[in-house]
């Protein structure tokens, strides 16, 4: 395969490496997306005011600019919605300008493209869940290959995973009901679109093994993300042992699809005078909702550097997730020599080193989750060997083994 076409409506970081890695193998033909910033373009000279700050986040290495097709206008509506305080104008799916509209609006603009791209050699379209529907319908219809990103499990897991966590924990079902709240309508397509799909990229076994049946005789690639370089360098003092309390961190959304309930449950099993629990997260409930279940450090968002100097400062991470694709946090956490308390559906199974970079713990397990927590309360005097063992693990993914894994399994197709 010699031309692939991106597209992702908003672009994050994994989406910029496939990008990258098809231009340095000469693979990449168009990249559609809604905002792209180039260094000293126009709108980069308005990078520290206001929601322009978020705008330049949408920035590209200056080689794609040739490759680059843009429409701007409806997502720089939805930035401005969202920073006025106009919920209704992005609400899930029914907003004007929600994601949801976003990414259909911008499907079926790269659908159009494609035909129009087809005396240029394409010879597939590499789309995203919920923003892939109309572009393979096209690229079925034109005899081009399919490449399907699924950041995250598959819809059909996560629901039935958090229906039964608003059962199991009816006090959070409040805290998952975003994953709860998708149309029935949004669920067929997302259905459509793994229908369609010639290659699934996923980015853990969760992921993988989140696929149903009919879809598991699809050529799968699994690659996982690659641990921030940035955070990577970042210089750690040395972890001393001493009488302070055993510093546990938790870091996301205060839902119970990241487990949380099942943290807070933990911590009630354990000697508080010996461990304290930081969260950092934005709130999905009133922050009493939370108060009242378990004694908490609750720490607001903030600029990435201060997020890492907080993580220093911590003693263990711990993330018992329901589901998830592969959070990133985790391996920013080990490169700031945390070890790891972490179920397999964070996605992030790889990165534990059973006793050495840290602990698997079951999903909806408390009693697990304290154990562990003992465990290190007890044995203090390893955390600094096993979070220089987490620093060097998460060293070894990097962004450019993610990227070239998926073009060298693409490049014979």
């Amino acid at each position: 395969m010699n031309k692939i076409s991106v597209s992702h409506p908003t672009s994050n970081q994994n989406n910029r490496e496939v990008v990258m890695g098809f231009k340095r193998a000469n693979m990449l033909l168009n990249f559609y997306t809604s905002i792209a910033v180039f260094p000293n373009s126009f709108l980069y000279k308005f990078r520290n005011i206001g929601v322009f700050k978020e705008v330049v986040r949408r920035q590209f290495h200056q080689s794609l600019r040739d490759h680059v097709k843009t429409w701007p206008i409806n997502e720089i509506i939805r930035l401005l919605a969202n920073k006025a305080g106009y919920k209704n104008l992005t609400k899930h799916e029914v907003g004007k300008f929600s994601v949801d509209n976003i990414y259909q609006k911008f499907d079926a603009k790269v659908a159009k493209e494609l035909k129009k791209s087809s005396n240029k050699g394409v010879e597939a379209i590499y789309a995203y869940e919920d923003g892939a529907y109309n572009a393979f319908v096209k690229a079925k219809q034109m005899g081009l290959k399919c490449i399907y990103d699924l950041p995250i499990a598959y819809w059909q897991t996560s629901k039935q995973l958090l229906e039964e966590e608003a059962i199991r924990l009816p006090e959070w079902a409040a805290t998952i009901k975003g994953g709860l709240s998708n149309s029935e309508e949004k669920l067929k397509r997302k259905t459509k679109e793994l229908e369609l799909a010639d290659v699934v990229v996923v980015p853990s076994h969760f992921v993988k093994n989140s696929l149903p049946k009919w879809a598991q005789n699809k050529k799968v690639i699994m690659t996982p993300f690659g641990s921030p370089e940035s955070a990577l360098k970042t210089n750690i003092s040395e972890k001393k042992i001493s009488d302070h309390k055993l510093r546990v961190l938790f870091v996301g959304s205060m839902t119970q699809r990241k487990g949380l309930g099942d943290l807070f449950e933990a911590m009630k099993l354990v000697d508080t005078t010996a461990v304290e629990l930081v969260v950092l997260g934005s709130l999905a409930a009133p922050l009493e909702f939370y108060t009242n279940k378990t004694d908490f450090i609750h720490e607001k968002g903030r600029p990435h550097d201060q997020v890492l100097q907080l993580m220093q400062s911590c003693d263990v991470f711990c993330l018992p997730s329901l589901v998830e694709g592969r959070a990133l946090v985790m391996q920013e956490a080990m490169s700031q020599g945390l070890p790891l308390i972490i179920t397999p559906n964070t996605g992030g199974e790889d990165l534990v080193i059973e006793g050495e970079t840290g602990f698997l713990v079951p999903i909806r397990d408390p009693k697990a989750i304290a154990q562990k927590i003992n465990w290190f309360i007890e044995n203090k005097s390893k955390i600094p060997t096993m979070g220089e063992k987490a620093r060097e693990h998460a060293s070894k993914y990097t962004w450019e083994n993610y990227s070239k894994t998926i073009v060298e399994a693409l490049k014979n197709l």
